[in-house]
């Protein structure tokens, strides 16, 4: 999930979903990413000439990725959707140029401990064993696009870019995520707490382990009895409180968190052995589940007032 907060960024959006055409690009591009421009022109039945007029604009307003593969011109050409949903905010009015992202590998934590079921992979093979923690330590983890476990946590290390006299707004962090169960079980909820330099901001239930589908980025070689993909979850931290998906899960707030230049940005996940519904969680990165995407960071900021 992305949240759109400046004028710009919502006339673009309105603009690019302003053609049903477009819409119904999305909607295809959803369920068949990678799609080429000669496979949009034919379920569509339009020109090549307006499936490149319509992406150039659906890519304009940030709504694809344009990637290359095998072949000559626009042929070459595959379409994935960047988010399937999105916020728009009307109350919040952000400087566009006040801000950076970052994309962090989910197998590039600083902190772990974990309890099986537990398992960390790339998109090419199980690194070393299921239930085996020992795991979590070996090298080839930075590649890894899929990783879980019943009950613990990991820990990332976030990019802190603020210079002197700027200060954070807000803090976005989007991320794949479930349940873990033994196999998979679709109604599995698991009590998730995010913490951000060792303070808790909230909890979050998941609802479940899915895997009655493949992920639409999950590898062949995956077993399908096991976690197949998760929800895209955007948890939000201002000055009002901490937000999944724009509901309030706490009135932690970035008052309370005291962020500066030289701060620490440690994001943690837990999975508490003493939570009311233990079910641990899977978290999905590139190459698995239904986003093709690590952990992405937000972070919107201002200018502190000479005065202050």
């Amino acid at each position: 999930m992305q949240e759109l907060f400046s004028k710009e960024d919502i006339v673009n959006f309105s603009k690019a979903l302003s053609s049903e055409l477009r819409v119904n690009l999305l909607q295809y591009i959803a369920t068949h990413p990678g799609v080429s421009f000669p496979e949009l022109s034919e379920q569509f039945h339009v020109s090549r000439v307006a499936i490149t007029q319509n992406t150039r604009i659906l890519q304009d307003a940030g709504l694809i990725d344009l990637r290359h593969n095998t072949g000559k011109g626009d042929a070459r050409k595959a379409c994935y959707l960047k988010e399937n949903r999105y916020t728009i905010n009307f109350t919040s009015h952000f400087a566009t140029q006040n801000n950076y992202a970052a994309e962090i590998p989910i197998g590039q934590y600083t902190d772990y401990s974990v309890t099986p079921t537990c398992g960390i992979a790339t998109t090419g093979e199980l690194i070393g064993r299921e239930d085996d923690p020992r795991y979590f330590d070996d090298p080839k983890r930075f590649q890894a696009g899929i990783l879980w476990f019943t009950t613990g946590h990991i820990e990332y290390r976030l990019p802190n870019y603020l210079q002197e006299g700027q200060r954070p707004v807000e803090i976005q962090l989007s991320f794949e995520i479930s349940s873990e169960a033994p196999g998979i079980a679709e109604n599995w909820p698991s009590d998730l707490t995010f913490y951000f330099n060792d303070k808790a901001l909230g909890t979050w239930t998941s609802p479940g382990d899915y895997g009655e589908k493949r992920g639409l980025f999950t590898p062949e070689w995956w077993p399908p009895n096991w976690n197949q993909y998760g929800l895209l979850k955007l948890l939000s931290i201002n000055r009002h409180g901490t937000f999944i998906d724009g509901l309030m899960i706490s009135p932690c707030s970035l008052d309370d968190l005291a962020l500066n230049p030289e701060s620490d940005f440690r994001f943690r996940i837990a999975a508490p052995a003493d939570a009311k519904n233990v079910g641990g969680f899977t978290l999905f990165g590139h190459g698995f589940g239904n986003y093709d995407q690590d952990i992405r960071l937000h972070v919107i900021y201002e200018t502190v007032p000479a005065d202050e």
